[in-house]
């Protein structure tokens, strides 16, 4: 099978429907993620004059070669045969340089310090490749997961063991998933005096994916874990709030409804999920020849204008549980806005939005 991506074409094996089997894999469903990661290797290097890139999960290779149709000096790591052999052939039919390692990820992580960017998108959970990337990577972690079910909490038990800590299936579950995989990430760089900072992230339908500077010195790895806490949700009412720190002090009764409906998450990453500026650079290198550029434009857009605040509504859902039905988006961020708070759409839906606002006064103001 012959796909075309941006300005490279590579050869896969016919795909399984079910995604699952012993061919090497290629998803389709994840070329504005890997659109997406060309902005963000264009502007990193600009920035940066950053050189190395190792795909660590390399399968078909197509990040890799991806990658080096940008400039990088790039590296492909896998441990199946064939997608060694794919690798190599998609490098040689895009007439591209790359290193083909045959190793273990981890393995070849662990030997291999000091890679500029190191990209990790494995099936399922990255985390059994977490410890190795922040060892391996001097600057830039990119990261998939696409085990969102765990992530975002509808299979409690293996969240937990995945990620040690506590997800919920909350109304703002997509955005649960991206704060635990942070939390998580944080904390396993952090072991090894990393700091991270997310400069990009998004969740898009199957998968959540997130960019992290990083900063190798113990005082900034400190400042990592000062964003670490807690989310107290009522399901009663959807009254939020957070607690920061690494020891969780739930609510007995919610302080809006007195309801004790109460769950707790956590540890959660309550920080910027990214950064203004860097977001704004990545979507104007957003270029014709990728085939998602214009709802990755669109997707980068809506991530700029996104307020700082953890946790994230659903308008519709609000209005269910007042009993009335919704007005527009537009009417209802400017309802608002007007009365002082600030509001803002959110890209984990086309009804989600974030504000400063707690439910009731949202109830005053717009009901």
């Amino acid at each position: 099978m012959e796909v075309h991506e941006g300005t490279v074409t590579i050869e896969v094996p016919e795909q399984p429907e079910s995604g699952v089997g012993d061919v090497v894999f290629y998803n389709p469903r994840q070329e504005m993620n890997r659109d997406i990661t060309v902005a963000v290797l264009r502007t990193w290097q600009d920035r940066t004059g950053d050189e190395s890139y190792l795909d660590a999960n390399a399968a078909s290779g197509i990040r890799g070669v991806r990658a080096a149709a940008e400039g990088w000096n790039v590296t492909c790591c896998d441990y199946d045969t064939d997608a060694v052999e794919h690798c190599r052939t998609n490098f040689t039919r895009n007439d591209l340089d790359g290193r083909i390692v045959h190793r273990d990820a981890n393995a070849y992580m662990h030997e291999n310090k000091g890679v500029d960017v190191v990209d990790l998108d494995p099936f399922g959970t990255p985390i059994p490749f977490a410890d190795a990337a922040f060892q391996c990577a001097r600057s830039l972690v990119c990261v998939t997961a696409t085990d969102t079910a765990p992530l975002c909490g509808a299979h409690f038990q293996s969240g937990v063991r995945s990620y040690s800590a506590v997800p919920r299936n909350t109304d703002f579950h997509a955005e649960m998933g991206l704060r635990i995989l942070l939390s998580a990430l944080a904390r396993t760089a952090a072991r090894y005096d990393v700091g991270v900072t997310p400069v990009l992230s998004h969740v898009t339908r199957h998968y959540v994916r997130t960019y992290l500077a990083t900063s190798h010195r113990a005082t900034d790895a400190n400042a990592t874990m000062d964003e670490l806490g807690y989310v107290d949700h009522c399901e009663a009412c959807l009254y939020r709030t957070t607690t920061e720190g690494l020891i969780a002090n739930p609510h007995d009764v919610c302080p809006n409804c007195e309801s004790t409906r109460i769950n707790t998450a956590g540890p959660l990453w309550l920080g910027p999920t990214h950064e203004v500026d860097f977001v704004t650079d990545v979507r104007e290198r957003i270029t014709e020849e990728l085939g998602t550029a214009t709802r990755s434009r669109r997707l980068l857009d809506t991530i700029a204008d996104e307020i700082d605040r953890p946790t994230h509504y659903d308008q519709h859902r609000l209005s269910k549980q007042w009993g009335i039905s919704a007005i527009s988006m537009d009417e209802f961020l400017e309802a608002l806005t007007e009365s002082g708070y600030e509001a803002s759409r959110t890209h984990y839906g086309g009804t989600t939005f974030k504000t400063n606002a707690d439910v009731e006064a949202m109830r005053r103001i717009t009901t």
